[in-house]
């Protein structure tokens, strides 16, 4: 039978209401997830978030991991900031990041306090004080005396500028009274480890990871310290820079998850608790402890906001003395 043309849109002007509350009451998540990662392959963001990704199959269905590298991670972060907030697009950013929005850029990419919400904390890093083998230092004050012996000699690379492990460089020369030690900024901590094992560049500072670790102890690289306040339980020989002469070179970022900061409570929930489940589980929380990272189950986003707040006051001193800028 065919319906009249006046009744058939009547019935359809009727349903269109019905299909619309459907697709709203649509259960989260009906596709896949998109993890957008900061930096390229290679360095921590990649060992903590690949993992995650695999981790929260069963509450979060498929998740997809994403490299936007740029900016010291700042194009991911604006990224993910200005996507749809509907759950399909979260980010796994660091207090790094925010902290080079806040205080490096006059004209910040984003408001990361505003426009990211964040949903849980995963895991803390360090930061690694890394020599090619070729250069004459055994340990942290061998290699501050041999920079300040040879000036203009030794350079540091770093995952770019404005990071914390740029920073860390920073706060090293200012500390141990080191003029002359320039930085070269790299698109990530992979291409710098990749140049460091090259010989291309003398020294680095990367996030402390198991695959750092590794080259340490196979000789490629000579690892002489860690931003830690304590000794990692994976890597009990190497001294933190305070035990090896260094006082104040402490520097630590919290990983964590956020999403656009209009994204409904109920989807925010929703990871967190998939987050949670997958922090319970002893194999995959020591996973990480053997990845040289540190995992966090009892972090809410309230004390991440108190924890940025502290490192914007210690940090913006450093980054006021020393001029730098991001644009």
């Amino acid at each position: 039978m065919t319906l009249p043309r006046r009744r058939f849109l009547y019935l359809a002007g009727g349903a269109l209401p019905l299909l619309a509350r459907a697709a709203r009451a649509e259960a989260y998540p009906s596709r896949p997830v998109r993890l957008v990662l900061p930096f390229p392959p290679g360095g921590v963001f990649d060992i903590v978030g690949r993992p995650w990704a695999d981790k929260v199959k069963q509450s979060l269905g498929t998740v997809i991991v994403e490299n936007q590298p740029g900016a010291g991670g700042s194009l991911a972060a604006a990224a993910v900031a200005h996507a749809e907030p509907d759950g399909y697009t979260i980010f796994l950013g660091s207090s790094s990041i925010h902290l080079a929005e806040l205080i490096l850029r006059e004209h910040p990419l984003l408001d990361p306090m505003k426009d990211l919400a964040p949903i849980s904390m995963v895991a803390i890093t360090c930061f690694a004080i890394a020599v090619h083998p070729s250069v004459p230092a055994q340990n942290l004050e061998e290699l501050i005396a041999y920079v300040k012996a040879n000036p203009g000699k030794l350079s540091y690379g770093s995952a770019g500028a404005g990071t914390l492990n740029h920073l860390s460089g920073e706060l090293l020369k200012s500390l141990a009274g080191i003029n002359d030690l320039p930085h070269v900024p790299y698109r990530g901590a992979g291409p710098a480890i990749a140049d460091a094992l090259g010989g291309q560049i003398p020294m680095i500072i990367p996030a402390m990871t198991n695959q750092v670790l590794e080259f340490h102890r196979a000789g490629k690289l000579r690892l002489l310290a860690i931003t830690n306040p304590t000794r990692l339980v994976i890597a009990p020989e190497i001294p933190t820079a305070v035990e090896a002469g260094v006082p104040g070179l402490v520097a630590q970022q919290v990983l964590g998850l956020f999403a656009p900061a209009a994204t409904p409570a109920p989807i925010i929930a929703q990871i967190a608790a998939a987050n949670r489940a997958a922090m319970a589980d002893k194999a995959y929380r020591q996973s990480l402890v053997d990845a040289a990272v540190i995992p966090v189950t009892d972090w809410t986003p309230e004390k991440f906001n108190q924890f940025m707040v502290a490192e914007i006051a210690r940090w913006t001193p450093l980054v006021k003395s020393i001029g730098v800028r991001l644009d």
